[in-house]
């Protein structure tokens, strides 16, 4: 984080500031800001994060251990720190997320681009990141850091050298993009697609596109919206922006984007394709696993050509990226079996092109083998929506579907009921019975897709299978 006096800090998060020891009001930090004390360093933040399984405040201690100097905490802790006191730590970093990022803009060189969608955020920032970092100090979120307490602390990483601050912008409850755009108005706004990822806390897809269209109506006047002209959802964003007076930059795969995919040629080395960028051609070989990700690769070199990076530049930098991101279509063995790891987000929509991946990239004498658990977030769709990926299954014809866990029980009962034969899909109640029937089941020449939502926990049992069987 940038200098700040502990008096200033309190300002801005409208604390009460409690010093210890010689620190006084004037007393300045700058220090790395977070919630984990195993992250702390010598001059850090803490912020004493109440949560479900434990409370923040008991390891003040263990963060002034690894180097804390100043606690943002709800109540006094009796240890060696100074402390500034506020009602919600989760509000207090995101107003001491706006003062850093006001501050160091007021210098006028830091450009913001701030990203959401159902699907590819994670993918997407991380090919920003790569296509920025050459022309300055650029500030990314470390995994998927995108929500009310990971996307301030990603902003209060910026100093005042930083160029290019990217935000990737999640959403668990209505309201929460509008007001973490509103921390940094960005000056580049992307929004991929409009699927039924998190809609059970929406509403349904309609409230998801209200969720989505609020970082259009964050991006500061005279800004650019990035949208994804194959989304009709995405597209009907345009009215937003063209009524706040933004500049308009369409991706996709029609005539009317200005960035947009020719065919694609999809294989277990990547996708190749060729893009048109008003009007001049240029091949790209993705080598992130995957045809979907060639849309994100699209929504990434527009973004930058509104801070005037080549698409050129932009395409080289991409094709050096050969992961999206650990557990994101990740190959964690190739040989003798293929075992492609992609367990940490299941939407609907990403499950479906992570199915028809697996299905272009398997050979005629190889294998598809699907191991797949819960979508979650999906409220009252989840039995419908479960029900149509083990409908895709089947008429992919892959001919082994392993369920795992009651919560995708309705994709298992609607693939047998599919299915061709009374064994083509198998259904384990946890990891560890799946683990055990893999072992045995999986032979030479399969490809195998993990794929489930981070709270079904498959990606353990991808990488388990990894280890056996590379």
């Amino acid at each position: 984080m940038i200098a700040l006096s502990l008096a200033e800090i309190a300002e801005a998060v409208s604390g009460t500031l409690h010093p210890h020891g010689a620190d006084t009001p004037e007393t300045v930090v700058s220090g790395v800001v977070d919630t984990d004390s195993r992250a702390m360093e010598p001059g850090a933040i803490f912020v004493a994060k109440p949560g479900e399984s434990t409370d923040g405040h008991l390891f003040v201690g263990r963060a002034v251990d690894g180097g804390a100097v100043l606690a943002l905490v709800e109540r006094v802790v009796d240890e060696p720190v100074s402390q500034i006191v506020v009602p919600d730590v989760v509000l207090a970093i995101a107003e001491l997320a706006r003062e850093v990022v006001a501050r160091v803009r007021a210098g006028g060189a830091l450009k913001i681009v701030g990203v959401t969608g159902s699907n590819g955020k994670t993918t997407t920032k991380n090919m920003l990141a790569r296509i920025l970092s050459p022309e300055g100090e650029t500030v990314a979120p470390k995994g998927s850091y995108n929500n009310a307490v990971g996307a301030p602390l990603t902003m209060l990483r910026i100093t005042h050298d930083t160029r290019y601050l990217v935000c990737e912008l999640g959403a668990d409850a209505p309201g929460q993009i509008g007001r973490l755009a509103g921390l940094v108005t960005p000056d580049v706004g992307i929004v991929l697609m409009v699927g039924m990822a998190h809609a059970g806390g929406f509403g349904g897809i309609e409230g998801t596109v209200r969720e989505k269209s609020e970082l259009v109506r964050a991006v500061r006047p005279g800004g650019v919206a990035v949208l994804n002209a194959d989304d009709r959802r995405v597209a009907g964003m345009a009215s937003i922006a063209e009524e706040r007076g933004l500049e308009i930059r369409w991706f996709g795969e029609g005539d009317t984007a200005h960035v947009r995919s020719g065919a694609l040629e999809v294989t277990a080395s990547g996708t190749r394709t060729t893009l048109t960028v008003d009007g001049a051609e240029l091949p790209l070989h993705l080598k992130v696993l995957g045809a979907h990700h060639v849309k994100n690769a699209l929504a990434a070199i527009t973004a930058v050509g509104a801070l005037g990076i080549s698409p050129a530049t932009a395409v080289e930098r991409i094709e050096t990226m050969e992961l999206a991101e650990r557990w994101r279509m990740q190959v964690v063995a190739e040989s003798p079996i293929r075992i492609i790891n992609d367990a940490y987000n299941a939407s609907p929509d990403a499950v479906a092109a992570a199915l028809r991946t697996l299905a272009q990239i398997t050979g005629p004498d190889e294998r598809m083998v699907a191991v797949l658990g819960a979508m979650s977030e999906l409220g009252d769709h989840s039995v419908e929506e479960h029900t149509k990926i083990g409908l895709l299954a089947v008429r992919l014809r892959i001919p082994r579907i392993v369920v795992v866990g009651q919560e995708a029980r309705a994709l298992y009962l609607a693939a047998i009921a599919e299915g061709s034969w009374s064994d083509e899909a198998v259904f384990f109640e946890d990891a560890d019975a799946a683990f055990e029937y893999l072992l045995t089941e999986l032979r030479a020449g399969d490809s195998v897709l993990v794929k489930s939502s981070n709270a079904a926990g498959l990606r353990f049992l991808g990488d388990r299978l990894g280890e056996s069987f590379s």
